[in-house]
């Protein structure tokens, strides 16, 4: 096991991490900008080191900082948390070069999976179900009329770089084709540098089921349940829970014996998450995370398994540990992302916390790293906690998700709680009746 872990992020994740090393006895590093000194990951951290100025590209994104930050320490290992470097595989090849370890998947498999094409061409191979669509990218006009009319309208255009809703326009017909895929290669070039596009069929009321997969790269590996990730906006996941409503024993059954599979044939390392479109009994790929995913959590919660203990351990060169046969699923977990933003609007809200008192209880978990008199900076993303409840059956868990959003004081700046507590009432909701497009409509007819 390491000695000494670099967390490379800031936030909840950061914090997340922090417990998990402790609870190994392994000591913990804190990378910051100027902006977190007085964060709570460094206030926890057994050491802690600046790393530059408050834009991320120049602390979070700097890559040569947090290696020399490794080197001053002497961390022997790095975890990435998610987002900022976590899929960067050349950041994980400039850490194996320097001896440390990357607690993450291989280069190789950052690599594949982080283009969408390939891991489309990927996911086919191993045997995962995917959405009809291009083999590649459409460069032509004429391409893109050709392969629309073979999938059938209405199709999704999409970015080959893109992530977070970026990039991603839908043409219904003929006529919008060409202009929708300008649009989204505008797009995709100003935000991710690359304006390949490539074409899907729109699915027209799907749910967004993804499987929790962890692995050894030994050539083990699991499915450790599924979450329904439906409750979005501009593709933005707001409530995750495990398991999915949508789904029966034996179309759980299937996917996860799929995905296990794909894994092991891949020799995947570590955690990761395969996310599809599901429609009409039927799933369909669409891209896959070579990172701990931000509603880790319910995954933990109805499995009792720690995903970050285990990243730890198979990254240190231990074995998996479980078989598919001892993955166990007991209740409901539901997450809330809770953001610094306006319930309607959703414009952040940075500012200082006047008030905070998170809920507790039994089944009731919130990963933070905010407290009161925290001044939320301007300059990241605007979670300020994830609210995690777990129950004996969705409805119980329902109700306990009541009670723990009533209990939630987040003053001082706007928030998301108001969202969630109309959300909790909506007999939609209580049914498990909605879909990927329900959310928006639901903030179209103003309810918040």
């Amino acid at each position: 096991m390491f000695r000494k872990v670099l967390i490379a992020n800031r936030g909840e994740i950061a914090l997340r991490v922090q417990r998990a090393c402790k609870e190994l006895g392994i000591q913990t590093v804190a990378v910051h900008s100027t902006a977190d000194v007085d964060a709570m990951h460094v206030r926890l951290a057994d050491e802690s080191v600046c790393i530059g100025p408050a834009p991320a590209s120049e602390s979070y994104l700097n890559i040569p900082a947090i290696v020399a930050a490794c080197e001053i320490t002497g961390a022997d290992a790095v975890h990435p948390g998610y987002g900022f470097l976590s899929e960067n595989a050349r950041f994980a090849e400039i850490l194996e070069a320097h001896d440390i370890t990357f607690i993450g998947p291989t280069p190789e498999q950052i690599r594949i999976m982080g283009d969408k094409i390939e891991a489309k061409r990927t996911a086919k191979a191993l045997g995962l179900p995917v959405v009809p669509g291009s083999e590649g990218a459409v460069r032509s006009e004429a391409e893109l009329r050709a392969v629309a009319a073979e999938i059938g309208y209405p199709v999704l255009i999409k970015a080959s770089a893109g992530g977070g809703g970026r990039g991603m326009t839908v043409a219904r017909s003929a006529d919008e084709v060409v202009q929708a895929a300008q649009r989204a290669r505008a797009e995709a070039k100003a935000a991710f540098g690359n304006d390949d596009v490539y074409l899907e069929k729109y699915l027209t009321t799907p749910r967004h089921i993804e499987i929790q997969v962890m692995g050894d790269g030994q050539g083990d590996a699991v499915a450790l349940g599924e979450r329904d990730c439906s409750l979005q906006r501009r593709h933005q996941k707001i409530w995750e829970e495990a398991r999915s409503p949508a789904l029966n024993e034996d179309q759980r059954k299937r996917i996860y014996d799929t995905c296990a599979k794909a894994m092991r044939d891949m020799r995947y390392r570590g955690a990761g998450t395969i996310e599809f479109l599901y429609e009409n009994g039927e799933f369909y790929f669409i891209e896959m995370n070579t990172r701990l995913q931000v509603e880790h959590p319910v995954t933990e919660m109805i499995t009792g398994l720690d995903l970050v203990h285990a990243q730890l351990r198979v990254a240190s060169g231990g074995k998996l540990g479980i078989s598919q046969e001892d993955v166990t699923f007991n209740g409901h977990a539901i997450e809330c992302r809770v953001n610094a933003e306006h319930p309607r609007t959703f414009v952040p809200s940075p500012g200082t916390i006047t008030h905070y008192h998170p809920p507790g209880g039994l089944g009731v978990r919130v990963d933070s790293a905010v407290y009161q008199g925290y001044r939320i900076p301007p300059y990241y993303d605007s979670l300020i906690g994830k609210l995690i409840v777990h129950g004996n059956n969705r409805v119980e868990c329902l109700m306990r998700l009541r009670r723990a959003l009533d209990e939630f004081v987040v003053d001082g700046i706007e928030s998301t709680l108001p969202l969630f507590r109309e959300l909790v009432q909506d007999p939609d909701i209580a049914n498990g009746a909605y879909d990927i497009h329900w959310l928006e409509s639901f903030l179209a007819r103003g309810k918040v």
